[in-house]
């Protein structure tokens, strides 16, 4: 049998000591500047195309050239008012970078460390760049402060609504503050997102949950609109033996960035999953010194993770364990001592149009580990069957205005992600259209009533 575990690089480095630095450091100044001239400042920029948000990357990088980085920062975060999220945790490999003309003969324009300098730059002098707009009258309630929420909200204050935003955990910024690790986004820079938010005249309420119809109600009955940004739900449970002992992805990412003196983390770590969370929590344990093994049902060439980030792993020393699936997890009283797992092969490709993975008969083995981390993916948002909206595979139904089936009641983010991949630049533009839309709706409502 072809074995398809993935070797480790011979240059793979030592756990770095430093477990709380982001992975690229701050341009500097020279740097930037350096970056900036490099640009060929295209008039039918590719770039720009690619960046789901539009934002216009040649002007923001020719304001850096010329030393304006307020300027530049403006014209960022006018298109995407999570610019200092997205300049960190965006693909853009597979976006702007990508689209580079400047890769068919050498390196591509960093764009995401040039929009990163800039935000930076006046998000941490504490700069408001923007105002609330004229107040209209009306009022919108935000479900859900991620990256959905906060963009329609700031896009909804600087038209002159009044916005509430409620957010049922403790600290504002969803997945941004408490599901992508450190090493792509510390803590405090979505958090200065909120807080811009906040500049802009918008309430911003934590340990504010909406749960049911009548919570949903009551907000129709106090506002105008209501947006619902609430993300999705846990990881699922796998149905296997001893899977009380396993690890929720999500939650050892959240621990790592929020309650990182309480973090266990085993000696080897299992982690079952191939998608970015899976690469980030893997991340997390062999920063922290484990042996780490990734196992994953599929192969290579299936996996969802994107190709930068599965060679970010390998670099890092992390194994790979592909055509695995685990069966169940092995203790000895409260502690575990291994993953019980059978070998696969693939067959015909399933709905997802992939491959679909069978069992092989008499394969089975046990990969030694203290710890195993699932991170196979997240549930559908359950409060949307709680609050009446109409689905579509499990996600919020919208329109190509983002709203739901209910009137006045728009939602988006990874909750109506049905099609295409769930990002946080997604999530910024479905805040924006939601935004745009509910303003055309109210405005539609004032003319209507004279």
């Amino acid at each position: 049998m072809t074995d398809m575990t993935a070797p480790v690089p011979p240059d793979a480095p030592p756990p770095d000591a430093n477990l709380f630095a982001e992975t690229y450091t701050p341009l500097t100044a020279h740097e930037a500047t350096v970056e900036a001239n490099r640009c060929l400042y295209c008039f039918d920029a590719p770039c720009l195309q690619a960046c789901p948000t539009h934002i216009d990357i040649p002007t923001f990088i020719r304001k850096i050239s010329t030393g304006n980085l307020r300027g530049s920062a403006r014209t960022i975060l006018e298109a995407n008012f999570l610019g200092g999220t997205c300049a960190r945790v965006c693909p853009v490999q597979e976006l702007c970078e990508g689209a580079c003309v400047l890769n068919a003969e050498e390196k591509p324009i960093q764009i995401g460390r040039l929009q990163r300098y800039a935000v930076d730059h006046v998000q941490e002098r504490g700069v408001q760049l923007f105002q609330p707009g004229t107040p209209t009258g009306h009022s919108v309630a935000v479900v859900g402060s991620g990256p959905a929420g906060l963009s329609a909200a700031a896009e909804l204050a600087k038209l002159g609504h009044a916005v509430t935003l409620l957010e049922k955990r403790e600290l504002g910024g969803g997945l941004s503050t408490y599901g992508i690790i450190v090493l792509r986004e510390p803590v405090e820079v979505s958090l200065r997102e909120v807080e811009a938010v906040r500049a802009l005249g918008v309430d911003v309420q934590t340990n504010r949950e909406v749960s049911s119809r009548a919570d949903l109600d009551a907000l129709l009955a106090e506002h105008g609109a209501v947006v619902l940004a609430v993300g999705l739900g846990a990881v699922p449970a796998m149905g296997m033996p001893g899977e009380e002992h396993v690890t929720d992805g999500l939650q050892f990412i959240e621990d790592s960035k929020v309650s990182a003196d309480t973090l266990h983390v085993g000696q080897r770590v299992a982690v079952i999953g191939a998608g970015n969370t899976a690469i980030d929590a893997a991340t997390i344990a062999r920063r922290h010194g484990a042996d780490v093994t990734m196992v994953y049902r599929r192969t290579e060439a299936e996996m969802t993770a994107y190709r930068h980030e599965y060679e970010f792993a390998l670099h890092e020393g992390i194994r790979y364990q592909f055509l695995t699936q685990p069966v169940s997890v092995v203790t000895e009283g409260d502690r575990v001592t291994g993953l019980e797992c059978v070998k696969m092969v693939l067959g015909v490709p399933d709905a997802s149009g992939r491959p679909s993975p069978r069992p092989l008969p008499g394969s089975g083995f046990v990969i030694p580990c203290d710890q195993v981390i699932t991170a196979i993916g997240q549930e559908k948002p359950a409060l949307a069957v709680e609050l009446g909206l109409g689905l579509e595979n499990g996600y919020i139904a919208v329109d190509d205005a983002m709203q739901t089936s209910l009137p006045r009641v728009y939602a988006g983010g990874d909750c109506v992600r049905a099609r295409g991949t769930a990002s946080t630049v997604m999530a910024v533009q479905d805040g924006k259209y939601a935004a745009a839309a509910i303003h055309q709706q109210l405005a539609q409502k004032e003319a209507a009533h004279g």
